[in-house]
């Protein structure tokens, strides 16, 4: 693990700043993929590069931000090529002074249902990237996420296709929203949930924009806040795109983000190597502000989050076949707009959660289930409880969930403890606990604290907090 790791957290840790505007700067045209001048213009990567390490920066990111298929196949480039060559000019640059990162930038396509883009061909999209770049990076950085789905795919295949630390920056407009309707906490709490080192804000928006998001941002979690804005909101100058915060103003901003305890500071669009050098004169190594933020019991969708403990949770149980020969009929005859219907129709009287089980012998419940979850992610934003013994259905509905799922369930017998326990660490999710065992439920109340101390203490083993089980 490179040193610069190893601070995270603990002291002021510098990322470098634009890339893209000093590109244009140096002569890349609209339309350009700035990732080819790996390719045409290493000495100007080179130079850029070079400035942001001797300006102090301890996270250089290399230049592949945009280096994914979907982006290169009509340029007669692969992956690999590209991403390799990026990788070799930043630790050039670098000289081992910074920590070198992979990075990883949106696909350029929105995900299903809001796009054409499968959330498995997303994935695949990501994890060719990491993989292409896994063995001569010290970190990943996914960055400039406007869709937490998409995020989610991203840190999936990170996760999954290498060991490296990976920090996930998020781009908010204004109102604090995500392009497709994600809020900070259920953006925040789905990579934390998913294993991020780091979490926090790039891009969009400038230093003062950001400021309230800052605060938010550090009541909701304790792990480390990255904060990297532009050089202020762009402004046209005589026709062309300007950016106004100079390196003394920016300074200010990022002073005030880490005396209130954000970790990483850096800089996006219209940011420079000497915004970044007072960064790393003045704050570099410091120690962070201490953060005790308490862990709470919370669930999301796509859109926000649902936490436990204020007030009685509401979980509609309508899509749940047992006693429902309607909703068998259409489980049978694949009939989801019937599921979506009893969705929707639970929201509206107040349900908070939404339990979905489709379990019936005679249907291949993994493949109905998926398609429960894509279908009723696409009608109604309300968080779902996975309702299942399949450990097969369960999995697949964890993976293309779109938020920070409820599982229901898991109990004493050890089968269900080392089956489901894994899942619900691996994809992040809370999850029901059932206080019974291989001999059945407990007639007391001694039996059945003993069966909770049991889950508790194996869920624990696993890495999962307390407050993920119910």
């Amino acid at each position: 693990m490179h040193p610069v790791i190893e601070r995270f957290g603990k002291s002021v840790v510098i990322v470098d700043g634009g890339m893209g505007t000093l590109l244009q700067a140096n002569g890349l045209m609209g339309g350009e993929l700035p990732e080819l001048w790996n390719l045409t213009h290493p000495e100007v990567l080179l130079k850029i590069q070079s400035d942001y390490v001797n300006a102090g920066c301890d996270i250089l990111t290399a230049n592949m931000f945009g280096a994914n298929r979907l982006k290169l196949e009509k340029t007669g480039h692969t992956v690999q090529e590209v991403v390799s060559q990026a990788l070799e000019l930043a630790h050039r640059a670098s000289g081992g002074k910074a920590a070198v990162a992979l990075d990883i930038g949106p696909s350029g396509k929105l995900l299903k249902p809001f796009g054409d883009l499968a959330f498995d061909d997303a994935y695949e999209l990501f994890k060719e990237e990491i993989i292409a770049g896994r063995d001569n990076a010290d970190l990943v950085i996914i960055e400039t996420m406007s869709d937490a789905y998409e995020a989610k795919a991203a840190l999936l295949a990170a996760k999954e296709n290498c060991d490296l630390p990976v920090i996930v920056t998020f781009t908010f407009d204004s109102t604090g929203k995500l392009l497709t309707g994600s809020n900070i906490p259920a953006a925040l709490l789905l990579a934390e949930s998913l294993g991020a080192d780091a979490v926090g804000i790039n891009c969009s928006l400038g230093p003062e924009q950001m400021e309230s998001f800052v605060d938010e941002m550090l009541t909701l979690t304790n792990l480390p806040i990255v904060i990297n804005p532009n050089a202020g909101l762009p402004v046209s100058v005589n026709g062309e795109t300007s950016y106004p915060v100079g390196p003394e103003e920016f300074y200010a901003y990022m002073e005030r983000f880490a005396e209130k305890g954000a970790a990483i500071l850096g800089g996006c669009c219209g940011t420079t190597p000497e915004h970044i050098r007072l960064l790393a004169e003045r704050l570099k190594n410091k120690p962070v502000k201490e953060r005790h933020i308490e862990k709470k019991t919370v669930v999301s969708s796509y859109t926000h989050t649902v936490t436990f403990g204020a007030r009685p949770i509401l979980i509609g149980e309508r899509i749940n076949p047992t006693g429902k020969p309607r909703l068998k009929q259409a489980l049978r005859e694949g009939d989801l707009e019937y599921l979506c219907r009893e969705g929707i129709a639970q929201t509206e009287h107040g349900a908070d959660i939404l339990d979905v089980n489709v379990g019936l012998p005679e249907l291949d419940e993994p493949a109905v289930m998926e398609k429960a979850i894509i279908n009723l992610q696409s009608v109604t934003n309300t968080p779902l409880q996975i309702d299942t013994s399949n450990v097969e259905a369960m999995e697949r509905a964890l993976r293309i969930y779109n938020g920070k799922p409820l599982v229901n369930s898991v109990n004493g017998k050890e089968e269900s403890l080392h089956t489901v326990l894994p899942l619900v660490k691996k994809y992040g999710a809370a999850v029901v606990a059932l206080t019974l065992d291989e001999k059945g439920i407990p007639a007391s109340a001694a039996e059945r604290v003993a069966i909770a101390e049991k889950i508790l203490k194996t869920a624990e083993s696993y890495g999962i907090d307390r407050s993920d089980v119910i």
